[in-house]
């Protein structure tokens, strides 16, 4: 952003882990309060940062590695494509006019610290778990507004809100994320960027998810990351650009309506908006589309749930993009059983449809497409090989099965408890199996690393008020077909 302001440099991460960590501590910890369960919150958000600390420096060490002459051996190429796609050996090496910082003997290996990070971030993502689980269980929650007045958190999130998608703009993708989008021609001529011989072993790579998806690239915005321009790409980094910082304003205006609708209390909504802007999380992985759109159309479906349609439409899209929000289906169509369970359920089946349609329009035969929708809903066996995150750094692949047949039964047992649905159960459990699956996503990033799938409902989660009014026969109307049998019924008209 040196482009815009003179002399800029991008935050290191770890510089911003601190200022925002003391900066949530002052406008959103109550002091007069202390030993309360918006406190415990706060501290369990700060948490998180310690995991994506160790990732990030890992992903900047192996970086290094492969930048210095003389470290080009086969056992340091394979630890950089394990931790990351990033980082991997055929990127170029950044110009630098300084030597990479040397590191002590007794130093952890990219490898072994990246490993730690994953297991921190997955032991955070299941005491938060936990926490989301035990939230249906808090009747008492006393009203605990941020210590700064809404004009200033306006403020503050309107100044965050500018920094970091202007970092979006001004950062370019690395040539590994380019090579996705390399092909997006052949797919514009109905061809296959994967090749001319469709396998599931070219699709199933990428991980489950929209085919569409895994040809935008990954805006880094890491100040040891450099991108590259060039023709080739530029129109798909623009895309790309322009969906994410769609999806991040999205999300900040979700959180905003969602208090002032549904929390009654406009404060709460933009304190929620600017803790999620202020999360190291959120500087880090900004320009992430396949992190950030998944959350803004669950966030939107929570927004707009009183419209059981639209609620649908916004699921299914968000199903049909990364696949895990299939696990929500139990736990939304149990809210809309007393009411609206027929309009929700058809909402998204025409999302869905819709999606699966405009694979076939980019397809150039039926085994194609039939490829393309097994990985939108990931129909194939569990995969043990090529994985990313904690799966490829010392955890047994095998063990995913189980994990998997966990989330399952989790997801499942959410549509039987608790009996009575609320607005805050919808916003608790979704977050909590969109925490489960983090557990055995073994793609992209790594397990662990998307946290923007449940960051957004963990923060609406923490600053909601008493929701226990708010359940589908309450708040849903009738339909327009009962409605009007109902108004002929009144004027003694009915059959």
């Amino acid at each position: 952003m040196s482009e815009i302001l003179f002399h800029y440099r991008k935050v290191d991460p770890t510089t911003w882990v601190y200022l925002s960590s003391l900066l949530t501590m002052c406008v959103f910890f109550k002091f007069n309060r202390f030993w309360s369960v918006r406190n415990l919150d706060l501290v369990l958000l700060v948490l998180l940062a310690p995991g994506l600390l160790m990732v990030n420096e890992a992903r900047r060490m192996a970086a290094s590695d492969l930048a210095v002459p003389g470290k080009d051996t086969v056992a340091e190429s394979s630890s950089a494509a394990a931790l990351a796609p990033s980082v991997q050996r055929d990127e170029p090496a950044a110009p630098s006019t300084s030597a990479p910082p040397a590191r002590a003997a007794s130093d952890l290996s990219p490898r072994d610290l990246a490993y730690w990070g994953y297991v921190w971030l997955l032991a955070m993502a299941l005491v938060w778990l936990v926490r989301m689980l035990l939230d249906t269980m808090m009747v008492r929650r006393p009203l605990l507004e941020p210590n700064l007045t809404t004009g200033g958190l306006i403020f503050l999130g309107c100044s965050l809100f500018v920094f970091l998608m202007a970092n979006v703009i001004t950062s370019d993708p690395s040539p590994d994320d380019l090579k996705a989008a390399a092909g997006a021609q052949a797919l514009l001529q109905r061809r296959d960027t994967l090749g001319q011989e469709d396998k599931p072993e070219q699709y199933q790579r990428y991980g489950p998810g929209y085919y569409f998806l895994h040809l935008l690239p990954s805006i880094p915005t890491h100040p040891f990351i450099r991108g590259e321009g060039g023709a080739s790409g530029r129109w798909y980094a623009l895309v790309a650009k322009t969906m994410a910082i769609s999806s991040h304003l999205a999300v900040v205006l979700a959180l905003v309506i969602l208090g002032y609708w549904h929390f009654d209390n406009l404060k709460m909504g933009v304190g929620a908006a600017t803790l999620y802007l202020m999360l190291p999380y959120t500087a880090q992985m900004t320009g992430h589309v396949d992190h950030v759109l998944p959350a803004a159309l669950l966030l939107w479906a929570v927004v707009l749930y009183r419209r059981p349609v639209l609620s649908g439409l916004l699921l299914g899209l968000a199903t049909s993009v990364v696949y895990y929000p299939l696990f929500l289906l139990p736990l939304w169509a149990s809210f809309y059983i007393e009411r609206g369970l027929g309009r929700f359920l058809t909402g998204v089946l025409v999302s869905v449809s819709i999606m699966v349609f405009s694979l076939a329009l980019v397809s150039s035969d039926l085994t194609s497409f039939w490829l393309k929708v097994q990985q939108m809903f990931a129909l194939w066996i569990p995969r043990t090989q090529g994985l990313h995150g904690i799966w490829a750094l010392g955890w047994d692949p095998w063990f995913r099965l189980p994990v998997i047949a966990g989330c399952v039964a989790l997801a499942g047992s959410l549509a039987l408890w608790p009996v009575h649905k609320n607005l805050g159960t919808l916003l608790s459990c979704s977050a909590a199996v969109m925490l489960a699956v983090q557990f055995w996503h073994a793609y992209g990033d790594g397990g662990g690393m998307y946290m923007n799938w449940y960051l957004p409902l963990v923060l609406a989660t923490v600053f909601r008020p008493n929701l226990e009014d708010r359940v589908a026969l309450s708040v849903l109307g009738e339909g327009w077909l009962l409605r009007r049998r109902t108004l002929l019924v009144h004027f003694g008209r009915a059959a």
